[in-house]
């Protein structure tokens, strides 16, 4: 198995966490603000990826890091903030628009051109997450609507980021600083993001913890070692597999059912990440792609 094949079956790996907590997050949202929950769950993260490396830190990834991290922030402030002003549908949607996005912003800022079989397949798989979250019905945009494509716009900066400057400065220092910039500006600011509530129960601490360590400690350490292997481009298209993990574990917890529209853009994601996939072989295109970030 080439690096680049464990890369890309860890990035599913942290699809498969981020999709199947959702529920869980949602969950605790009921007693927790935003923001607050965001600044525990990124200080939780920090702390121990603080003890885990900290003899591999270095000043050589500190600044790509912090802009990381600041990207991380944004991104989810604007995710979250826009949630509340719009459907989940829709934010699930704009907000996958991180997809096609990637491969736009690393051919406009480092010039790499994703293969033709790469932009097919992420083509069909924005199609199908357009017909697994957006309503039948008319789509009028409004301020929440803005915001969740400030969240894609964001997240898509930070795919490519990371991807870019791993593979220069190695992996520790960049995963490390992000998580730990994103915590500190959780801490600064929700106080005044929004009014505070915490009320400590089961759901909460369980959510706080499965959040901070896998879905964000291993999850965002693993995201950043996997990305020296492999493209900005493979990386956003295995991501788009979240939704499907979402509405399977949804489905295995609550037996929510999803209708022929719904699953027909489940099976567009799944072929639009498969037919990239299941490609066999590297070319050399694939090789210089690979080198250049």
């Amino acid at each position: 198995m080439t690096a680049k094949t464990r890369a890309e079956l860890a990035l599913v790996a942290i699809t498969v966490i981020w999709g199947s907590t959702f529920v869980l997050v949602k969950d605790a949202l009921a007693d927790v603000s935003i923001i607050l929950f965001l600044a525990l769950r990124f200080g939780l993260a920090a702390v121990v990826l603080v003890a885990v490396y900290r003899k591999s830190l270095s000043r050589k990834g500190l600044g790509s890091g912090i802009a990381a991290g600041c990207l991380l922030f944004v991104a989810y402030w604007f995710q979250t903030t826009g949630l509340a002003l719009t459907t989940a549908s829709k934010s699930a949607f704009l907000t996958g628009l991180s997809i096609p996005m990637v491969p736009l912003l690393g051919s406009f800022v480092y010039k790499i051109r994703p293969r033709l079989l790469e932009a097919v397949g992420i083509g069909i798989a924005t199609l199908g997450m357009a017909l697994m979250t957006l309503p039948s019905a008319g789509f009028a945009i409004n301020r929440g609507d803005l915001l969740s494509v400030f969240c894609a716009v964001a997240f898509a900066m930070h795919i490519v980021l990371v991807s870019h400057y791993t593979p220069m400065t190695g992996f520790e220092t960049i995963a490390v600083t992000q998580i730990a910039v994103a915590a500190l500006l959780g801490t600064l600011t929700f106080r005044f993001a929004e009014p505070v509530r915490f009320h400590a129960n089961a759901r909460v601490a369980i959510a706080l913890v499965v959040t901070g360590l896998l879905a964000t400690a291993v999850a965002f350490t693993t995201m950043a070692w996997a990305q020296q292997y492999t493209t900005a481009t493979r990386s956003a298209l295995i991501f788009a597999l979240e939704p499907v993990v979402a509405w399977i574990t949804s489905y295995a917890l609550f037996g929510e059912k999803l209708g022929f529209r719904g699953q027909t853009g489940a099976g567009l994601i799944l072929a639009g990440v498969l037919m990239v996939e299941l490609r066999r072989g590297v070319s050399v295109t694939d090789k210089a792609e690979a080198t250049s970030l």
